[in-house]
């Protein structure tokens, strides 16, 4: 009987751990108390974690299409999908919902492939403009639809946990490509879809 040896975790580098320790110190708290002693390593196993992104390349998702679809030819749309980001210029968490919509030309990708998407981009550091875009674009471009259509609504803890300190406020952006963009009947279509 052959056994396998577990995956090895990466080791995190030494001065990884030290940056967090000296940011707990700073802070103001001891970074050598018992209930902080761990805290290095875990925040950068949670680092490894939330920026996964980088690590892979989103547009390998939408490589396998079907055309089997029974002469489907209306819009596709994946609503209300839950994301997780972090802000690029406080590291803050950006927790939102991401609709992605295509109309598609012949050919359909499976729908988790778009989920795997977004989170291939929000699993970076960002700002929701561009993580809008780089959704959008990366579909428009792999899979050559007729028309894209991304909207993103996010909270930033960048301002609702610091700054102006303004809890509830939702941020919104689009991206609308091809007949979305360019046709105000499928662009009033596909926004009464998404329940905007």
């Amino acid at each position: 009987m052959v056994t396998q040896s577990p995956i090895e975790a990466p080791v995190i580098p030494s001065e990884v751990k030290q940056a967090v320790r000296t940011l707990i110190g700073w802070a103001g708290d001891d970074p050598e108390r018992e209930g902080l002693v761990d805290t290095p390593e875990r925040v950068a196993k949670a680092w490894r974690e939330y920026f996964r992104g980088y690590h892979e390349d989103p547009s390998q998702h939408l490589l396998r299409t079907f055309d089997e679809v029974g002469g489907y030819d209306e819009i596709v749309l994946l609503r209300d999908i839950p994301f997780q980001s972090h802000c690029e210029h406080h590291l803050a968490p950006i927790i939102g919902t991401a609709h992605i919509a295509y109309l598609p030309r012949n050919r359909v990708v499976g729908i988790s492939k778009l989920a795997r998407v977004l989170h291939g981009f929000a699993k970076r550091l960002q700002v929701q403009e561009r993580l809008t875009a780089e959704i959008a674009d990366c579909i428009w471009e792999n899979l050559k639809p007729l028309g894209v259509a991304v909207v993103v609504q996010a909270s930033h803890a960048c301002m609702t946990a610091r700054g102006v300190h303004t809890p509830g406020v939702q941020m919104t952006t689009s991206r609308m490509m091809g007949v979305f963009r360019d046709d105000e009947k499928a662009r009033r279509e596909i926004m009464a879809l998404i329940g905007l």
